[in-house]
């Protein structure tokens, strides 16, 4: 017997009207999203990632019943968000990233008591699924303090808190990791993750490859609307093994002759962080052998402080699937 997905996502398009022109305005449409068709499974982190403008927040939107496609069909909990919002939205709940969705000058306790009395919990509930919230995001001793007085970090696991409030099957979340310090981060991750092992279904989008790469069970790369490729960090790292990343670092200002390397058949794409006495470069290529050779025909005088072949990572998959040609 076939298990139905929890999300159902069947060619999908999005197109928006525009007026462009100040004396002489003309209509024009902007396709958002390309027929865009994808499935979540009970249970599963999965990431919706691209760079900015692909559409990840606009298919979010649809899911969770802020916005309506052109065209296509999408099932929420075998709910139609468009014409069965009324019944979805009390099953779901979406954060997104950033500050925004609380209210600064009431307590953490406050703010969790406020949504908890917009989405109907009895009163007599509020008391213990607060608390057990609160502690969840480790907010206890926090939480008769306003919310103008956190870090970034603490408002980000409070709105974890408020987007749990209803308890619901699914979460939304765009970027919740956005701006945080690398331990705040840490702890969101710990938090989702137990989120997963109660049930909890996840759908993220985030800019952090690692990020994705540690907590999702599937990822789909999506770019100018369409959906590029979708399968777990594993197989999509996997699918790249063909490819070599090579990692040198180099002493001396501006070592490299880039132009000879951009010109080379067998590398891929090429990244270059140049800091005050020494060079950071990252070159992906089908052949790393001649790349290392080429690299030295190209020093200029440089002194070579480390090299080293490595695996891709699901970022360098992410550059290759995406695009970015051999920028520096």
């Amino acid at each position: 017997m076939k298990i139905q997905p929890i999300i159902d996502v069947v060619d999908v398009k999005r197109t928006y009207k525009t007026t462009t022109g100040l004396w002489k305005s003309a209509t024009k449409e902007i396709e958002a999203l390309s027929g865009i068709s994808f499935n979540v499974q009970e249970g599963e982190i999965f990431g919706l990632l691209g760079p900015n403008g692909a559409g990840k927040t606009t298919m979010i939107k649809i899911m969770t019943t802020m916005l309506i496609p052109t065209s296509g069909k999408v099932s929420i909990l075998g709910l139609n968000p468009v014409t069965e919002y009324a019944q979805l939205r009390p099953q779901i709940n979406f954060i997104l990233g950033g500050e925004r969705n609380l209210y600064w000058r009431l307590t953490a306790y406050q703010n969790l008591a406020y949504f908890a009395d917009l989405y109907q919990i009895p009163r007599q509930q509020q008391k213990k699924r607060i608390a057990d919230l609160l502690d969840l995001v480790e907010l206890t001793d926090a939480a008769h303090q306003k919310v103008e007085t956190f870090s970034k970090g603490m408002k980000q696991r409070l709105q974890i808190a408020r987007g749990l409030i209803n308890e619901p099957k699914i979460l939304f979340l765009d970027e919740p990791s956005i701006g945080l310090d690398p331990y705040s981060a840490r702890k969101l991750r710990d938090i989702l993750r137990q989120l997963k092992e109660t049930g909890t279904t996840i759908l993220l989008t985030t800019h952090y490859m690692y990020e994705a790469d540690e907590l999702c069970d599937r990822i789909a790369f999506i770019d100018k609307g369409k959906l590029v490729s979708i399968d777990s960090p594993n197989n999509l790292k996997a699918s790249s093994n063909h490819l070599s990343i090579i990692e040198c670092k180099l002493a001396g200002p501006d070592p490299l002759n880039l132009d000879a390397l951009h010109k080379l058949s067998f590398i891929e794409h090429i990244q270059v962080e140049r800091q005050d006495y020494f060079s950071l470069l990252r070159i992906h290529t089908l052949s790393p052998q001649a790349a290392v050779s080429s690299i030295f025909e190209s020093l200029q005088g440089a002194e070579v402080l480390d090299l080293a072949i490595t695996k891709p990572t699901l970022e360098d998959v992410y550059l290759q699937v995406i695009g970015g040609g051999k920028n520096a």
